[in-house]
């Protein structure tokens, strides 16, 4: 089995002063629950194996945010460009490209892209992803290169303010 861990970066800071959209810092707010969702995959798990994040600056900050205050800030990351304007099926290229000894990814990038990916791989329903959002995808496969929309089981869909 392999596992996707989808991870939205947390709420940014519109008043900042940044040049390009993708430039935008996280507001303190999303620094905050960053840190909230590291804790809370450090206890539930998987942790990943290996990380894929979008180049801008609001997801490499959440990212960075959530594996300090998780205590996983050893896992491998990639940064890629390829994830701040993805479709879903770029996603799921990103996905199948990755190498087989990894079980659990962990990839951390934006809307619409995240909700559209995660209905595109479980084959469908509504689902809506607030900043901060984290949703485990499982699929019931041996290597990446066989994952497939619609065959990924959605495990468990979290947000940060339900953690305490």
């Amino acid at each position: 089995m392999k596992t996707v861990l989808f991870f939205r970066h947390g709420k940014s800071d519109w008043d900042a002063e940044y040049g390009a959209d993708h430039e935008r810092p996280l507001a303190r707010r999303g620094r905050k629950a960053a840190a909230k969702m590291g804790r809370f995959l450090a206890q539930a798990g998987p942790l990943p194996d290996a990380v894929v994040t979008s180049s801008a600056v609001r997801a490499r900050e959440t990212l960075e945010r959530a594996m300090q205050a998780g205590g996983w800030a050893d896992r491998p990351v990639r940064v890629t460009r390829a994830l701040y304007e993805a479709g879903p099926e770029e996603l799921l290229g990103e996905v199948r490209e990755e190498d087989d000894d990894v079980r659990t990814l962990l990839l951390v990038g934006h809307e619409p892209a995240w909700s559209a990916a995660v209905r595109e791989a479980v084959g469908g329903g509504r689902l809506r992803f607030p900043t901060a959002a984290l949703a485990r995808v499982d699929f019931p496969v041996a290597h990446w290169a066989d994952v497939v929309s619609g065959r990924g089981e959605l495990v468990w869909f979290v947000i940060p303010k339900i953690l305490p």
